[in-house]
This record gives C-alpha cells, structure tokens and sequence, in this order.
C-alpha cells in the first residue's frame, strides 16, 4: 500500500497529483538556497516566517532550497482574509508549492505549523518527501482547560498573556529581554482577530484517526524543558499514529529551539530530510519502509 492510501486525502485537495484547491492563496515567503531537495518551512502561533530567522544563515543551502512562507493573519499576509485554520493553510501551502514548481517537497513544521504540516500530507501524502516537526502540535490538538484555556484565549487581546505563555514553555529560564523581544514581535506581525482564530484550530481539532498508519517518514525535535509538548506527547500521540516516526529531544531547549538552540535544531532537521532515498529505506524516501533517518544530533533519541 502507498502513502497516499495509507495518509488518506482531505476533501477538497484530492490525491494523485494533487494541487492547491480553489481560494487558496500562494502565500509570501523567503526563499533560501538552491538545492534539488525541497522545503515548505511553516512557523507556528506566534510568530511568522521570521521564526526561521535564527537559522536562516546556517542551512545547507547547496543541499536545499528552502521556502519560508507567512501564513494567513501573520507578516506580509496579515491583512489576507481566510478561516485561519490548518485545513486552509495546508491548500495555501500546497498553492505555494505548485506556484514554485515544486511537485514534491519536504515539509518543516513548528508547533502549530506541524498541525499544517499534517494537513498538508492529508490532502497530498504523494507529494510529500519527509517531515519534521518542532515541539510539534499533535493532530489531536492540545488540551486547555479552565484558566489555561482563558490565558490562551486572551492572548490575542493581551501581550501580558503572551509573555505568560512564552515563559512557561521555556521553562521559565530566558532572559527578560528575550521574552519581551518576543512577546513584541508576535504583536506586530499578527492579526489580533486571526491570531485568536488560529488557536481553535491548532488547540481543539482531533484529527489523529486519519494520520494514523500514515508511512511518510517523520522525525519530531522536542527541547527537555518543554511542559507542554514534551517527549511524553510525542510518544503517546505521533509516533503511535506514524509508522515511521522517530523522537529526537533537544538538552537545554524548551518550546522554541530554533531560538534557544538553533545549530542543534539545523542538525536535528537537515541530518534527517538529507537520508531521503539512503539505502535502507523504501523507494521514494522511505514511503513503502519502516522508521527511517540520518544520524541523530547530539541529545536523546528514541523511538
């Protein structure tokens, strides 16, 4: 069985070739690189493309070529009207790809961008060579409750809430400065009323019955210090639901590696979308295989 029956398709994309569906939008993106080894980077809740920014000058860029996309409600897409919801961004993405010339591609996801990412291979599992995802959402979502859901919810509206959020998934261990940097661009590169919109998508949709058994090989970088998508998470959801799925977890490292340890995170991500195709694997990057990867980086590793 291929990928594409094993992954399923989402209404609306199709498999088999499939493309951006109607109303999708190419999104703005940074481009990086000029390798023959594709990447759709998607950032998460709060902030934009410029998420990546801490890593940009330290990718292999004669191995891939990288696209960097905002999406719908953040930076140069702010003001684009949409849902605001993985399902959206997954056809925007795919739009993205067709408007590259990019028949398969490999995807990156951080936090809410891994909801996308999931998405993406949903709709189009053919096209789709590896994944990665960074202290990745589940396609469970997220459970919030009670207060924690109020201090979410409202973070749209508060920057207070914002810095709350950021400090705790690092393990209340930054600087000051550095959440406030933070806190400072997430307010200035997203749209009030999407931002509130993205968080019912990341947080309550349960979509894990249509992933599971999905064989596109995926690795998920978590940092040790994260409360809230830990190794915990990502063993009891991902690596049940993808059969060739691997856990690397990141020392020193909370919610936001690509920030807090960002030449471990480049090792974690490039090692493993470089072993596409190595012997071992099944035919197209390990599609038909079992669990697959390159050399784990530095840190703790299992399955």
């Amino acid at each position: 069985m291929d990928a594409a029956a094993e992954c399923g398709a989402e209404d609306g994309t199709g498999t088999g070739g499939a493309g951006a569906a109607a109303g999708a939008v190419a999104l703005p993106a940074t481009r990086i690189g000029d390798g023959a080894h594709h990447v759709i980077a998607v950032h998460g809740w709060f902030a934009d493309r410029r998420a990546y920014a801490p890593v940009f000058d330290v990718l292999d860029r004669a191995t891939f070529s990288y696209a960097v996309p905002d999406l719908r409600g953040y930076g140069e897409a702010r003001d684009v009207p949409g849902a605001c919801t993985a399902v959206e961004a997954a056809r925007d993405v795919l739009a993205l790809a067709d408007t590259l010339g990019w028949e398969r591609f490999s995807l990156v996801g951080h936090s809410m961008g891994a909801a996308v990412m999931q998405r993406v291979v949903l709709a189009a599992p053919e096209r789709v060579r590896r994944m990665v995802g960074i202290a990745p959402v589940p396609a469970s979502g997220v459970p919030l409750r009670g207060e924690q859901w109020e201090l979410f919810a409202e973070a749209a509206q508060r920057p207070a809430n914002r810095r709350a959020i950021i400090d705790f998934t690092t393990g209340n261990r930054r600087p000051d400065a550095w959440l406030d940097l933070v806190v400072e661009r997430s307010v200035a590169c997203t749209d009030p009323a999407a931002f509130r919109r993205w968080l019912d998508s990341w947080a309550l949709e349960d979509f894990h019955g249509q992933v599971r058994g999905c064989r596109v090989p995926v690795r998920l970088v978590v940092g040790d210090g994260d409360p809230v998508l830990s190794a915990e998470v990502v063993r009891t959801t991902w690596l049940r639901w993808y059969t060739a799925a691997e856990l690397v977890e990141l020392p020193a490292a909370g919610h936001y590696p690509l920030d807090e340890t960002p030449l471990e995170t480049v090792r974690a991500v490039e090692d493993f979308l470089r072993a596409d195709g190595q012997p071992g694997e099944g035919p197209d990057g390990g599609r038909g295989g079992g669990p697959a990867g390159g050399r784990a980086p530095r840190g703790r590793e299992g399955v």
